[in-house]
């Protein structure tokens, strides 16, 4: 398996896969309440078998080249969060990211930095030209990531996020493959696709 370093304190991206059901499950109890606070992932992973049905559906994504999933490891190897590209289509050049953490990994930049990875590999390796970051108007903490990644907000759908019975306004945000590129030139940065990867 694969894994990238996002930085000097051990933390790591790496795909999710089935077989890490249990651990997946462990996570969504640590973050649950949590995560379910924007996120109705929570209602969806309730038990084992479907922990693994919803890892599942997204290696069939993977193996059709149209999703992703990769977790978020922390530097004591404790599964802390994901970033997604929910949707990927690479014929008309666009994906949609997204992520969530659990409480003890919130503050560490870890969501900006796996997103960052991510989004690389989307634009560099696969070819993709606007990647969106979609989120609910009052969800600053995602918001602020939208912006340090350097996204534009491109349009509000005001009401059309329906979730525990209120209707909330949506932001479109996103990036277009030369801005990426032109902000990783300005930070002098080497995105992890360029890296490379570390075979484990």
């Amino acid at each position: 398996m694969y894994a990238i370093p996002l930085g000097d304190d051990g933390a790591e991206l790496r795909p999710l896969e089935p077989w890490q059901a249990d651990e997946f499950l462990a996570h969504m109890d640590r973050g649950r309440e949590f995560i379910g606070a924007r996120n109705g992932l929570p209602e969806v992973v309730t038990d084992l078998e479907s922990s693994r049905a919803f890892l599942r559906a997204y290696a069939e994504k993977a193996a059709a080249d149209s999703g992703r999933i990769h977790g978020i490891w922390s530097s004591d190897g404790t599964l802390v969060g994901a970033v997604i590209l929910r949707k990927l289509d690479t014929a008309a050049g666009t994906a949609e990211a997204g992520c969530w953490l659990e409480p003890a990994a919130v503050g560490k930049g870890l969501v900006t930095r796996a997103a960052r990875a991510l989004i690389d590999w989307a634009i560099e390796v696969r070819g993709i030209r606007r990647v969106e970051w979609v989120v609910a108007s009052d969800n600053e903490p995602s918001i602020a990531v939208a912006r340090r990644l350097g996204m534009t907000r491109d349009s509000v759908l005001r009401q059309s996020y329906a979730y525990r019975g209120e209707h909330h306004d949506e932001e479109i945000w996103s990036v277009l493959a030369p801005e990426w590129r032109a902000g990783r030139a300005a930070t002098g940065a080497v995105g992890p696709a360029a890296q490379g990867f570390r075979v484990e």
